[in-house]
């Protein structure tokens, strides 16, 4: 006996551009896509149907030497949240110090 195994099909729309997709992998929650809307940053779909906006969050510190995630703008951009009747999701770029060898070596001195 053969038991057909369903994938069920998942629309999705962007609340900021008109980028639509359709996936059909089993347990898929989740979907991104460079949005020409949010200046190019990976924002969260949702599924079709759904009323949302995204609202994209600057960073609420120094930025300085550290590595960030701008935008094609050159914008430093911390976060991107997905706000919906029922939730929220958030995309989070993390931020990475940044120290050279003569700095680690200065550290390791001390």
């Amino acid at each position: 006996m053969t038991i057909p195994v369903l994938v069920p099909e998942q629309h999705w729309t962007c609340p900021s551009c008109d980028f639509t997709d359709v996936t059909r992998i089993a347990g898929h929650v989740s979907h991104l896509h460079p949005c020409k809307g949010q200046r190019l940053l990976m924002v969260p779909m949702v599924p079709a149907g759904t009323k949302s906006v995204h609202v994209v969050r600057d960073p609420d510190d120094y930025v300085g030497g550290t590595l960030i995630r701008t935008d094609a703008e050159g914008r430093p951009v911390s976060h991107v949240n997905v706000i919906r009747d029922d939730g929220m999701d958030a995309v989070v770029y993390p931020v990475a110090a940044v120290i050279t060898r003569e700095e680690l070596e200065e550290l390791h001195r001390v």
